[in-house]
């Protein structure tokens, strides 16, 4: 008699083992990486896009959340001083960055102990985003009176202009919903495109978007906002690696450095307070050190070289 199985019960045995090494890895994903847990997008008609409102997500091992406005804070608190800081995926962070690494939560709970009072400088942001989504979202929304309105701007920033182009649940990196398998979405956008090369791969994955042509309106929108507001208005021009290893910002940096000089706008420069590449995760984004030290020049911007009065 043949002891070996037959072929029926051979398929049926090699299909349970797929079928447990496909729940135990899924459980991984889940659980171990937070595969299934992306931040959701929304498409906006006046600003584009943004984060869905009141998300609470845990991904490679970090904390992201978003408050009911779509800001990656806490609920903003009228009753504490609020700052506004707007910017793209540079102040972001991005789901490689934790909430509590963020530049914008660093600098709350520093000026908060400076000053005596709670401090929050709100992170109105998402990746890709112009001065002209910021200056969009502001007019659009409602929020507590502010003591001062912060850009973390890129020299990209100075023509990454708004065009609406539908990216929400298009791009891998804009999803509106979750992917029913946490191993379809491993696949799906971290190991196909490996092998599927499309042009704009690069920029998606960096959450840049440029190309826009003339001089991107949200700078002066935003200096009129503040100007309406009667409040401060401060630009941090953060540095590129490129614009780190030349020693100078580029041609579109030069052009928001002088829009800054014009129009007497307080402007601090990443490449004058010791910018460095090792703090860079690719190209542009600040890793957690460079989210730090983010923190420190502005709070030395801010609370020491009085940018923002002490209220």
């Amino acid at each position: 008699m043949s002891s070996g199985l037959r072929p029926g019960r051979k398929w049926v045995r090699w299909m349970l083992i797929g079928l447990v090494l496909f729940a135990t890895t899924e459980i991984v994903l889940r659980f171990g990486f937070g595969f299934g847990d992306a931040v959701l997008m929304r498409a906006d008609p006046h600003y584009e896009y943004i984060a869905q409102p009141s998300q609470d997500r845990h991904r490679f091992g970090r904390h992201i959340a978003y408050n009911s406005l779509s800001m990656r804070s806490e609920e903003p608190d009228s009753n504490a001083v609020v700052i506004l800081g707007c910017g793209d995926s540079v102040i972001n962070g991005g789901s490689l960055a934790d909430n509590d690494s963020l530049a914008t939560t660093i600098l709350s709970d520093r000026l908060s102990q400076v000053w005596g009072r709670e401090v929050q400088v709100l992170n109105i942001s998402a990746g890709s985003w112009g001065p002209d989504n910021c200056a969009a979202y502001l007019a659009n929304t409602t929020l507590p009176k502010s003591a001062a309105l912060l850009l973390v701007a890129s020299s990209h920033d100075a023509h990454d202009n708004m065009s609406f182009k539908q990216v929400v649940g298009v791009r891998k990196h804009f999803p509106a919903k979750q992917y029913a398998s946490a191993v379809v979405e491993l696949i799906d956008r971290y190991v196909l495109p490996r092998f599927v090369k499309r042009p704009a791969t690069t920029d998606e994955e960096l959450g840049i978007d440029k190309g826009g042509e003339g001089f991107n309106p949200g700078f002066l929108a935003l200096k009129r906002y503040t100007d309406d507001q009667g409040m401060p208005f401060l630009i941090y021009l953060h540095a590129e690696r490129s614009e780190i290893k030349a020693g100078a910002y580029n041609e579109q940096g030069q052009e928001i450095i002088r829009f800054a000089s014009e129009e007497g706008i307080p402007l601090v420069m990443d490449l004058d307070h010791g910018a460095r590449e090792d703090e860079l995760r690719d190209r542009i984004h600040p890793d957690d050190a460079g989210q730090r030290r983010m923190a420190d020049i502005l709070f030395q911007a801010i609370a020491k070289d009085d940018l923002v009065p002490k209220p």
